[in-house]
Order: structure tokens, then sequence, then C-alpha cells
């Protein structure tokens, strides 16, 4: 051990003087045993480490115990490891990857002549609870590229990862009984650290993320520190299966997919009047303080180019072929923004008119990796409500807690609970990092400014500004990325931007992307599964079902439709049937009331009301009591 000594900072403000090259496990044993032995893992001076990693320098360090929502991650990167441990004794055949911990378990990358079964799943669930029996040492040993070479001589996976390593640059490699792997770390220190997984599904995956490359197996899995926290977990999956927008997409009746329209969606009627109800929502929100435009579908590349996208989006872009020219050089629209800003720049305008917010629903396309299409939540084609602010630059702060208010009361009208993230400069950008500094500078003072607490997340804001995003979580406890407030200082730049001052001279408006739903067609496969397609009353397709109890009252229950549809309810009439059979399809389909006509109710002109979710009780209330019921409900779009 070396004789230098290291300042180690504790959270307390404590500062311990230890040797050069001292663990962060060995920290833990100098503050106490009990320490020691609950410890996980460490914060080294920001960064996440093993308890058996050195320490090289003067550190803040924090030591992680399973108290901590920190050590998570170590855990599930630790049974990754665990199950590529597990795979390899079952199946030593297979070519392993890669697993990370993501962020509601863990998953691990491998190449096998043939899928996963479920059976293949519980073989390696049981194998990992031997090896977690075992109780190995996780151990840590600092390799050089040579040495990394050989000792994966058989796997390829892992030499084609080491290609990309520097020569000079610090390998590492972890080791539990016989099995190695490649691997940065941090781990727990022993398997026994293990106790509470379960894997949860198999999947392809493409090696490296790429199409073009061979298709892999990804197991998933999970682990928490408790029980209970695993057991509510797996609960909340089930939950979600429950609640999958594909299946009751397809159970209600609501839309389909067809493999010649790959990622477009196909609207049924009733799925049809859910988006259009969406649709008309936001149009009326935004009618006093918007304009609404509409701009064209396709452009040629030298919009692109002039916006940035044809250098930083062109992959994800899709690209027409020009017949006279020969070359693609015109694409669909990706997104509004552009086309906002050659509408913007058609006229000339005062700083009297800012700022000006145009918004667009247009249809636009992505062309996303076939890979990754699901449902609604990742299409090719789909329709944002995307809008473009042009405004002075003292009008931020004002303008962001305009937006942040009309974002968050968006949400609060479904239910949804929401949180904000502050996201900063990328690698892949345009503009000078000057234009960066300030452009971070004014939106983070302009959060500040709305009162709302928030999360900073480095590098991932768009490529030409930092953002503001919007997460809701849904009434299963997930997170969704949806809304946005983006700051741009480039587009004004690079399309000439301008207004006239109060100077009479020309002077550059900023500009803020802001969206709310993100895109229709994932907002509504989110309320499909926040709701569990049980939509409220306003949001319904269908908003009462009417039933006669036989054929005698058929005409009544005809003129009860008649009623309801005349005030603007969404009513329909089922005669065939049993009554039993009626009700229980209506129940199937979340209708939210079913209006039952039999011979009293025909005879005192009134109805028979079940409100769904109360079972077999029912209220008799006058015609005119019940369309008065369901026009409130409509109009105040109640929840309930």
């Amino acid at each position: 051990m070396s004789t230098e000594q290291l300042k180690i900072t504790l959270p307390n403000g404590d500062v311990l003087q230890m040797p050069l090259g001292t663990t962060s496990g060995e920290v833990a044993a100098h503050i106490g045993p009990g320490l020691a032995k609950a410890a996980l893992a460490a914060v080294v001076n920001g960064e996440t480490v093993g308890l058996m990693e050195p320490i090289v320098e003067d550190a803040e360090i924090r030591i992680l115990t399973d108290r901590d929502s920190d050590a998570l991650p170590v855990l599930r990167h630790s049974a990754a490891h665990i199950l590529a441990t597990s795979v390899r004794e079952l199946r030593p055949e297979a070519a392993i990857g890669f697993g990370p911990a993501i962020d509601d378990g863990f998953y691990y990358d491998f190449e096998v002549d043939e899928p996963f079964t479920p059976e293949d799943l519980e073989a390696f669930e049981r194998k990992m609870s031997d090896v977690a029996a075992a109780d190995q040492m996780f151990e840590r040993r600092q390799v050089s590229k040579s040495e990394a070479r050989d000792l994966f001589s058989d796997d390829p996976l892992k030499l084609e990862r080491l290609e990309e390593f520097e020569d000079d640059e610090v390998i590492t490699v972890y080791a539990n009984g016989p099995f190695l792997d490649l691997c940065k770390g941090p781990h727990i220190k022993s398997t026994g650290g293990l106790k509470h997984f379960k894997l949860t599904s198999a999947a392809g995956a493409y090696w490296r993320g790429d199409e073009k490359r061979q298709m892999l197996q990804r197991i998933y899995g999970t682990a928490f520190h408790r029980k209970n926290d695993l057991e509510e977990h797996l609960h909340r999956l089930e939950e979600a299966k429950r609640r999958d927008h594909r299946r009751l997409g397809r159970e209600l009746g609501l839309f389909q997919f067809h493999p010649v329209s790959p990622g477009a969606p196909f609207w049924t009627p009733r799925g049809t009047i859910l988006y259009n109800t969406l649709e008309q929502f936001v149009r009326a929100r935004q009618r006093e303080d918007f304009l609404e435009v509409r701009t064209p579908l396709m452009y040629t590349k030298e919009l692109w180019e002039q916006s940035g996208h044809w250098g930083k989006y062109r992959e994800n872009m899709f690209l027409v072929l020009d017949n006279e020219s020969g070359e693609h050089n015109m694409s669909l629209k990706p997104m509004n923004c552009p086309s906002h800003h050659l509408y913007y720049a058609s006229e000339t305008h005062s700083y009297r008119e800012l700022p000006l917010r145009f918004v667009t629903l247009d249809v636009l396309h992505r062309n996303e990796l076939s890979g990754a299409l699901s449902g609604l939540t990742r299409v090719r084609q789909f329709a944002q409500d995307d809008c473009h602010v042009y405004l002075r630059e003292d009008q931020i702060a004002e303008e962001v807690q305009f937006l942040t208010d009309f974002i968050l009361g968006h949400y609060a009208a479904f239910g949804l609970e929401s949180r904000v993230k502050f996201a900063t400069r990328p690698e892949q950008r345009i503009g000078s990092d000057e234009q960066w500094d300030h452009a971070e500078a004014e939106l983070r003072q302009a959060l500040e400014s709305t009162g709302c607490e928030y999360d900073v997340e480095e590098g991932d804001g768009a490529f030409y500004g930092p953002k503001i995003d919007f997460h809701v979580t849904d009434s299963i406890g997930r997170s969704w990325q949806l809304g946005t407030i983006q700051l741009d200082y480039s587009a004004p730049e690079r399309f000439g931007l301008e207004y006239v001052g109060s100077d009479n001279k020309p002077h550059r408006p900023v500009i803020i992307h802001r969206a709310v739903c993100g895109s229709f067609e994932r907002f509504i496969a989110i309320l499909i599964e926040h709701y569990a397609g049980a939509f409220p009353t306003w949001l319904a397709p269908e908003q009462v079902r009417v039933m006669s109890v036989g054929q005698d009252w058929d005409e009544s229950a005809h003129q009860l439709v008649d009623v309801l549809v005349g005030a603007g309810i969404r009513a329909t009439l089922q005669s065939r049937e049993t009554l039993g059979y009626r009700i229980r399809e209506a129940e199937l389909h979340k209708i939210p009331y079913m209006a039952v006509v039999g011979e009293r109710e025909a005879l005192d002109s009134t109805v028979a009301v079940r409100e769904r979710g109360k079972g077999k009780k029912q209220e008799v209330m006058s015609r005119d009591s019940f369309v008065s019921l369901l026009k409130e409900k409509i109009s105040t779009r109640s929840l309930t």
C-alpha cells in the first residue's frame, strides 16, 4: 500500500486521511463494521463504483446500502452478470454480448441458434438461484488490451467490442467462480447479494442496435433488494399486460395495423371518434392564444439542409426520389419546425405582435427501424400538436410560465400527474458553445421562475437547443415522456428570421418548440393503458348503450336514443340477443352507461341506468335527468 495519503470527504463533512489506492469497501470498514456489512457500492466524486475499486485521488464518497436508490442499478447489473453465468453453464455454445441495468431491471444479449423458450428462462432462473446460493465473490481485475484478447478469444462479440478500445485504455474484467466477463462494473460484493429477482421475457434484438447485423436473443429480468418490492413490481407488470393498448385496442375495436403499411395505424370508426375527440379538445384549448396553420407534407433537401436536419436527422427521414434528377433530394416532413419558420419569414413582423404561436396538427413521417415499431407508442406515421413560438428574448420567462401552465393543465384534465426535467446540450449538436451557454442559462432561469421542481438530464437536449421535458405518471406508476419546451437560438440565424423592434430596426427573435401530447397516437396509447380502456364519459367513443328488455319496448328505446343523440351524446341501440348477453357485451366494451328500457320505463318515460364499475346496481330516473347528468359529465370532462 502506498504511503501517499488521500483526503476522503464523507457526506457529513468529516475528512479521513487514507492511503492512495484505498477501496470504498475499506472506507466503509473504517467508518464501522455495520456499514461495511451493509455496503453494496459507493459514489466516488459523483460516479458509482464497486467496493473493490481503488481510489486514486482525493474524493468525496458516499457508501451505498440497500436503502439508497443508486444501489439498485448495481444490484441489477450484477443480476445480469449472474444471468450470463447461468446461460453459459447451461448453454456453453452461447456467444455473450452485454448486459446493462435499465430503468426497471436488466437484460443480457446472447447469440444462439434458436430463440429461447419459456422453459429455457425457467431453467436459467433456477441456475441463477444456484449461483446466488454459492455466494461467489465478484473479483475485479484490470488487464491490457492484448490480455483481454486472449481471455475472450472464443467470444466474437466481446472481441469486436475490444477493438473499439484505445491501446492504452483501462480495461476491466469481472470474474465470479469460473465465469469471466468484459465489464466496466460496478458490481455488488458477491453473488449472494442477489436474493429477489425474476426473468420476465425474451425477445430478439439486433447486435449493437443495427438492423444490418445479426439477431441476438435478449433476456429481460428484474431484481430488487426486498421481496415485497419485487412482488409489487411483478404485479405492475401483470397489470401492464392487462392494460396493454395493443390488446385493448383490438378488443375495443379502436385501431388495427396491416403489414402493407408498417408503423401506420388504421383507425376504426370507434377509434376515429376517440382520436377526433382528443384533437377537438386540443384545438379548443388553443383557439384563443395560438394560430393554427397547415403546411405542405414534402420539401426539397435545401430546406432540410438549411434547418440542419439533412445532416443530423436524415437517416430518420423518408426520402423521396426525384424522377428528373434521379436523386433522393426531397423528404416527407418528420416535424413542422422548418415549415413554420418559412411561414414566419414570409411576412414582416413587429415587436408588438410577439409572441406569435403557430401550431400545426398535420401528419408527420419518421423512418423508425422496423424492429422498434410497437403499437401506437412507436410508429412511422403520426400527428403532433406541434407549436413554434416566435418571441423576443425578454419574453422567454413569461412564455415558459404560460406554456408550462398550459401543458400541466392538459395532463391534469386526464388525471395524469407530471414532473419536469431540464435537458442540456448533447454531443451531436449545432451552434457554438457560447450560444449553448446562453440558451441553457436563459431556459434554466425561466424554468426556475415557474417554481416547478425539476431534475437535470445532462446531454439529453435537442441538437439545436436545451429543453424542458414533461414526464407523466399513469395510474400504475409508469413514467412517460410527453411534452417539451425547447429553446432555439440556431434556427432564427439559419433562416434569417427578424422582427422590427421599437427602435424601427431589425432584430433576431428566439424560437420555442412546444409539444403537449407528443404525438396523438402515443398519447392515445398512454390513455388506453392509463384508463385500462375505461375512458371517462367525455372521451369514450360510445357514451351510452341503450337496450330494451324485449321487442315490445324497442320503439321507446329508439326514442331515447334519438333524444340522447339530439343532445350531442354518443348513444347506440342494441336490440338483439338476450338482455343478459347485451349487458355483458356492454361491460366488455367498457361503455360508461347502460340505459335499459322495459315496460315501466316505457310507460313513465324513465330509464333504468347502470353505470360502469357499479356492478348490477341501477337507478331509475327521468330521461331529462339522465340527459342532464350526461351533459354535465361531458361538459365538465369529469374523470369519474
